[in-house]
């Protein structure tokens, strides 16, 4: 012990206090406060939009057996509204990982403005919205790489299968261009 300088700085790294604690916030939908991940962002967003398809597919249902149009109409008003709110809670969720204010989300219905959600990565570490999120599990992952595949292969479809109809036509009635 008489060798040691017991006024010289400590050997040991220290780690900051705050980043020390740092855990993972649990993934919560509704208040709008916490922060998810582009990729949850996109798996979540899908699987509401399917969620949508389905509402939607009962409403229909429910208007060929009823044929009540005011009935349908309040059913369809209701089903897009938790739709809205559903996708504004995610993206402000998702406004709140890249440490801007749940507002800037409105600019994400600005067309093309809002691939900006989908390219800029979130804040590491705790920002001024909590902890970050937690890691994607698998069924994540999956739900939200399986998004831009279907993305692609609806483009490549939408402009493949005009140009296929039309050859056909042209094909079959011995017109060339």
């Amino acid at each position: 012990m008489g060798d040691t300088n017991r006024f010289a700085p400590p050997g040991a790294q220290v780690a900051d206090v705050i980043e020390q604690g740092v855990a993972f916030q649990p993934v919560r939908l509704w208040p709008p406060n916490g922060r998810i991940g582009r990729l949850r962002l996109l798996a979540y967003g899908a699987a509401l939009y399917l969620a949508f398809i389905l509402v939607s597919a009962l409403i229909g249902s429910v208007a060929a057996v009823t044929q009540s149009r005011n009935m349908v109409l309040a059913l369809s008003i209701v089903a897009f509204a938790l739709y809205f709110i559903g996708g504004l809670v995610l993206i402000i969720q998702r406004s709140h990982d890249m440490n801007l204010s749940g507002w800037w989300s409105l600019a994400a219905f600005i067309p093309l403005v809002g691939l900006f959600w989908l390219v800029k990565g979130g804040t590491t570490g705790v920002n001024r919205w909590g902890a970050p999120p937690p890691p994607n599990g698998w069924a994540v992952r999956i739900v939200g790489l399986i998004f831009p595949v279907v993305l692609v292969v609806g483009i490549v479809a939408a402009i493949a299968l005009p140009a296929y109809v039309d050859y056909t036509k042209r094909a079959q009635s011995g017109v060339t261009r």
